[in-house]
């Protein structure tokens, strides 16, 4: 089975679908790596490196892509790169969850067959392929240095000649994986932090990582499928953003991860909360894809209003692009030798994992194929 590697073409993205170690693990399970010249070199893995691991260097896309029986990717194709993919080829990536149509029917135009980490369901055998957990794990890391970087304070306390300078506070929404790894990064650093989620079972998880729990009465009413957060009702958002305005005059830093599947992200701070905080406050809204947890941000800006800094990052993982790679090149990995058994294609879509991360498969949507077991 030969697998291609292009280079990745969306704006901001400087990550690779695989590193030099996976590919020699590929390799020695009988696979043929073909990979585009120059696809590692923003997250730090040479051409060469890539040789040594056995893979065949391509000059460009379309020598890349040739004979490839799956294309691995990080990031959506443009229709032009789709253009060039071998009809039939298996396209495997962070794809969304099927919402774009008209990528949808461009994908069923060449018969790919596609599967998007993005689907993938929440189960127990899935955990090694669990990329969304590992991008945010990353995001929550960065967002919080981010932050770090524009606020005007130290974040842990310091005892010094000129007196002693207190900690900064640091209020951590949503205590997913990204909001778990922001807790852990502040709680490093130094700063006072606590968080808040809708879902009552995370407390213990805050407070192993030394964070307080702000509490309120929700029962599991924010508890969704997969132990996911979910939407909720008008009377309780306001509820909860009352709450959280209540804490933002003593906050220093606002990071903000809550977000839920397929929707908007939910709106946790107003522009009236914003201007009760302090002078030189920061927040970084890491749900500015989804459109955002407060109600200032603007994705992928910088802004300033009422004296606070409002940053949407956008593919923040991407910023930290050889790590990042390392753990992604890792997910991928355990998915291809779960759609691939000794380097040859194996679908079962009666399994969950493969039916579940299915978007399109033969020209067919993925529900037309829950009947039929083996798809190849």
């Amino acid at each position: 089975m030969r697998i291609a590697i292009p280079r990745e073409t969306a704006p901001r993205e400087q990550r690779v679908a695989l590193i030099p170690e996976t590919v020699a693990k590929l390799v020695k399970a009988g696979f043929q790596v073909g990979i585009e010249s120059g696809a590692g070199l923003a997250a730090s893995h040479t051409d060469e490196a890539y040789r040594t691991a056995g893979a065949t260097l391509a000059p460009d896309l379309a020598a890349c892509v040739t004979g490839a029986d799956a294309i691995l990717k990080v990031r959506e194709p443009s229709p032009a790169e789709i253009a060039a993919y071998p009809e039939g080829a298996l396209l495997l990536g962070l794809l969304g969850r099927g919402e774009d149509a008209a990528q949808l029917d461009r994908y069923r135009g060449r018969r790919l067959g596609v599967f998007s980490l993005n689907a993938l369901p929440r189960i127990t055998r899935a955990q090694k392929m669990d990329a969304l957990s590992s991008m945010a794990a990353c995001a929550g890391y960065k967002a919080v240095l981010l932050a770090a970087g524009l606020s005007g304070k130290f974040f842990p306390l310091l005892m010094t000649a000129a007196g002693t300078v207190a900690p900064a506070r640091v209020f951590i929404l949503g205590a997913g994986v990204a909001g778990l790894q922001a807790i852990a990064t502040a709680r490093r650093l130094g700063a006072v932090v606590e968080a808040f989620d809708v879902r009552p079972a995370v407390k213990e998880e805050v407070q192993s990582l030394g964070a307080s729990f702000v509490e309120m009465s929700l029962g599991e009413a924010g508890v969704g499928a997969g132990g996911y957060a979910k939407e909720m009702d008008e009377q309780r958002n306001e509820q909860i953003r009352q709450t959280i305005a209540a804490r933002l005059p003593n906050t220093d830093v606002i990071i903000s991860t809550a977000s839920i599947p397929g929707r908007r992200a939910p709106l946790l701070v107003t522009a009236e909360a914003v201007a009760k905080m302090k002078p030189g406050s920061v927040i970084v809204d890491l749900a500015a894809e989804s459109g955002g947890n407060c109600a200032l941000t603007r994705p992928g800006e910088t802004v300033h209003e009422h004296g606070v800094t409002i940053v949407g990052p956008l593919d923040i993982a991407a910023t930290l692009p050889t790590h990042a790679s390392q753990m992604y090149a890792r997910n991928l990995y355990e998915l291809l030798l779960h759609l691939a058994k000794d380097a040859k294609l194996n679908l079962d879509f009666a399994d969950e994992i493969t039916r579940g991360c299915c978007l399109t498969y033969d020209g067919r949507p993925a529900g037309e194929l829950l009947a039929t077991g083996k798809g190849a």
